[in-house]
């Protein structure tokens, strides 16, 4: 199903990586950038950074020197169960987010852009709206393609049926007086020479 939707060269791809696991060996990294081969549309999402090991941290990660990605990589830290159990507030969370990064010593100077949720849907909302530049000239082709090809189909169907009653009532007068005097033309003999008649 992620195949189905990653291939599509105009889906962003959300790489999920757990800080805690190494990121060479990441599958979802790989996966990523077999459908994304120049990484233009990937960005990674760092997760786990709060439950790492002491002594180690994701700064190299965060700061794209490790697997180079063009789009790079942001850290979130997400509700623990006990927040979620406690139904802890979103917007809470949010900024108990914010605070860990601002007090941890190998975050609080990282650049802004690169740490928590709201850069994350700041980012996704950049690209996006770039997504949609790059792929609209095409939809409107398709769009263009498509009417044209329904107008000519509309052109074969000749001309539309009436729409009002009086109109309806008018044209099946007009066909049964039509066929009224073809059957008598075609009595007489008449018939083919009116055709031609018609024709010239």
């Amino acid at each position: 199903m992620a195949k189905f939707y990653c291939a599509d060269p105009k889906t962003i791809i959300l790489c999920v990586i757990p800080a805690n696991q190494d990121m060479a060996t990441s599958d979802g990294l790989k996966l990523a950038r077999e459908w994304d081969r120049d990484g233009i549309r990937t960005i990674g999402v760092i997760t786990k950074i709060d439950i790492m090991d002491k002594g180690t941290n994701a700064k190299k990660m965060l700061l794209n020197e490790e697997i180079f990605l063009k789009l790079g990589y942001i850290g979130i830290v997400n509700r623990a169960q006990e927040d979620i159990n406690n139904k802890v507030p979103v917007e809470k969370a949010l900024d108990n987010e914010v605070k860990f990064f601002n007090t941890h010593p190998d975050y609080r100077d990282l650049p802004e852009r690169v740490l928590g949720t709201r850069s994350l849907t700041s980012k996704l909302s950049e690209q996006l709206v770039e997504g949609i530049k790059r792929a609209l000239p095409d939809i409107m082709k398709q769009i263009d393609e498509k009417l044209n090809e329904l107008n000519e189909q509309l052109d074969e169907m000749g001309t539309p049926p009436p729409a009002s009653s009086r109109e309806k009532s008018n044209f099946l007068m007009n066909l049964i007086s039509n066929f009224s005097n073809d059957y008598k033309n075609t009595l007489s003999g008449k018939y083919v020479a009116t055709a031609k008649q018609e024709v010239m």
